[in-house]
């Protein structure tokens, strides 16, 4: 009993040696350091998501997914608002809300989102070229994810170029194929008979009808693709695919192709001093009778268009000999996103078959798939291959046998600089 006493009174006076001692005081180093594991394990903890589908879904379900992108394009609208909002909240209770926004807004409001401590609104962003190219550089995406999407590994070819690279840049699991586009010219072929083939016929036309032809100013997405489209059938693209080219470089390669624009320029509507703001003005333009040829980046066009009543269907869809650029259109996860779980259960869904076949139609967005035609069941197979197709649209095997690639992202905006400088003025 004493040794009992003696021992419980050791112990005591050690506890209360220990309890009553303070902690040394810690060192800028070290609190800097503990900051910034606090900060990396915030930041982990916020690009953790489970890689089991059945977890994920448990997850999504009552989530708002906020879906980004730009909000001109009524016929895609009509699509997320009749076909994927209705299926999401039906099959996973996931509420879809759309907003419309320009992407430059999109990339300022992912970057404030990045800086802040608050959780992000977006989840999802439509997204593809130097804007991806910007965010992933930028970080302000989440991933790689599309490893856990049951429906990217079944049935995309995740090595094929056109979606292991957007314009150039290794896509690295950090955004999903959405859809795919070609450039395409159109014409009426009850105005020409024989469309050109190549840039010189195009030069020859627009000399036979001065101020009959012309393009959306740079900037814009079909103006700017219609000029490199030009730089690859005079000059091929395999030159221009290395994205570290400095403008200087690029200035002296590009030459022969802005000689030839100055040219052209010169046989252009309004002699070529101004150009149409955009390719929508270009599309009422040709509707008019004003030109006589309009773009697209969008192949299903011209039916899409002759089926609303706007073109006469006389109108048809040409690409020259040597082919016209294609890209694929990406879905990403905001970096910040409360809300991931939901966000790829969404994405999974884009991707299935029945999905990208549904937009597919032209009479409703037509929007290439981006499923890999032979990795469809039979019965998939049919519902693709009766996808309609109007007669001014390209067969797809003609499409795909002239598509070429983008040039890198990074090349783009020096593109249309030098351009401005070259061409315009």
């Amino acid at each position: 009993m004493k040794n009992y006493k003696i021992i419980l009174a050791i112990l005591i006076s050690l506890f209360m040696v220990v309890g009553c001692s303070k902690p040394a005081p810690k060192t800028d180093e070290q609190s800097n350091v503990q900051s910034e594991k606090a900060t990396d394990a915030k930041d982990t903890a916020s690009n953790e998501t489970s890689s089991d589908w059945n977890e994920i879904l448990e997850k999504a379900k009552g989530k708002t997914v906020n879906f980004y992108g730009w909000g001109g394009d009524d016929k895609r609208n009509e699509w997320i608002d009749s076909y994927l909002i209705p299926i999401m909240k039906d099959k996973y209770d996931v509420t879809v809300n759309r907003v419309g926004m320009d992407i430059d807004e999109i990339n300022n409001l992912l970057l404030a989102e990045k800086n802040s401590d608050k959780d992000g609104n977006v989840d999802v962003v439509w997204i593809n070229g130097e804007n991806f190219a910007n965010a992933k550089k930028n970080d302000f995406l989440f991933g790689p994810f599309t490893q856990n999407l049951p429906n990217f590994n079944d049935y995309i070819d995740g090595e094929g170029p056109d979606v292991k690279f957007d314009f150039g840049e290794p896509v690295e699991g950090m955004e999903a194929p959405y859809g795919k586009a070609q450039f395409v010219f159109l014409y009426d072929s009850a105005k020409i008979q024989n469309p050109p083939k190549n840039h010189e016929e195009l030069l020859q036309l627009a000399k036979e009808n001065p101020g009959k032809i012309t393009y959306a100013a740079l900037p814009d997405f079909t103006g700017s693709v219609f000029v490199r489209n030009i730089i690859s059938d005079i000059q091929g693209y395999e030159d221009f695919m290395n994205k570290d080219l400095t403008k200087e470089q690029l200035e002296g390669m590009l030459e022969p192709s802005m000689k030839y624009l100055k040219e052209l320029s010169g046989y252009l509507w309004n002699n070529g001093e101004s150009y149409p703001p955009d390719n929508p003005t270009l599309e009422n333009m040709f509707a008019d009778g004003e030109v006589l040829l309009a773009m697209s980046y969008n192949p299903n066009t011209a039916s899409m268009l002759i089926a609303q009543g706007k073109f006469p269907d006389t109108v048809k869809t040409f690409v020259f000999d040597k082919g016209n650029i294609g890209n694929t259109h990406f879905l990403a996860i905001g970096k910040k996103s409360p809300n991931k779980e939901a966000a790829m259960v969404m994405i999974n869904e884009i991707l299935s078959p029945e999905a990208q076949i549904s937009k597919a139609d032209p009479n409703v967005l037509g929007d290439l798939p981006v499923v890999d035609y032979d990795k469809l069941t039979d019965e998939q197979k049919k519902s693709y291959d009766a996808i309609p197709s109007g007669e001014s649209t390209l067969p797809q095997k003609e499409l795909a046998e002239k598509r070429i690639p983008e040039m890198p992202a990074q090349l783009v905006p020096l593109i249309e600089e030098i351009w401005e400088e070259k061409v315009l003025h």
